[in-house]
């Protein structure tokens, strides 16, 4: 049976384990009324449509 001839070190050991777990970026769309981005198929926070309609009635300010 193979057995290591040495102890893998920390670094090595981590460095390796952390390509990984990289973090993304999510990904964002432009809303089609107001163009704020926003995560896609949600309701824009901004105006309170989503799909072109609108959901949330928001007053303006």
């Amino acid at each position: 049976m193979a057995v290591p001839k040495k102890k893998t070190s920390h670094a090595r050991k981590n460095s390796r384990r952390a390509s990984v777990s990289k973090l993304a970026a999510p990904t964002l769309t432009t809303c089609a009324k107001c163009g704020e981005k926003i995560l896609p198929h949600r309701v824009c926070d901004n105006c309170g449509s989503y799909d072109g309609k609108v959901v949330i009635a928001k007053e303006d300010k």
